[in-house]
């Protein structure tokens, strides 16, 4: 079993979501991760940290570790929960709706996925990227 390797760790709310970026970003580049993927990588964590703040209590943890060939951000928040079921196939927001994008977002840009819901106290998003190999 591969032993992670513990990055970031820290709390947010609207005000860190700048010092969320530039966290991620600089984990990302000592990691290995090149762009264009390091881009996307922090507009996912920026995305799915938003929606916490905005939809499950105005804030959450983020956890951001190296395991393998994976950098991998887990994004906690203690709202009433959801599922994976809720994030669109499609690009949502084609009726006009100028929301509803971050996770659609998060989910194409990464390699993997999931949400956990925690009956009822909260939710845990967890995306990952595969790393360069070298």
């Amino acid at each position: 079993m591969l032993t992670p390797e513990l990055l970031c760790r820290l709390r947010f709310t609207l005000r860190d979501l700048p010092r969320l970026r530039i966290e991620v970003e600089s984990c990302a580049a000592w990691a290995g991760l090149c762009e264009p993927r390091r881009g996307e990588f922090v507009v996912a964590a920026d995305a799915v940290a938003t929606n916490a703040i905005e939809h499950a209590g105005g804030g959450g943890r983020l956890l951001l570790r190296h395991i393998g060939n994976e950098l991998e951000c887990q994004v906690a928040d203690s709202g009433p929960g959801f599922s994976e079921d809720v994030i669109p196939e499609l690009l949502p927001g084609l009726d006009g709706a100028p929301t509803g994008r971050g996770l659609w977002l998060a989910k194409l840009v990464t390699d993997r996925l999931t949400v956990d819901d925690t009956g009822g106290q909260g939710s845990v998003v967890t995306f990952a990227v595969r790393l360069p190999r070298g």
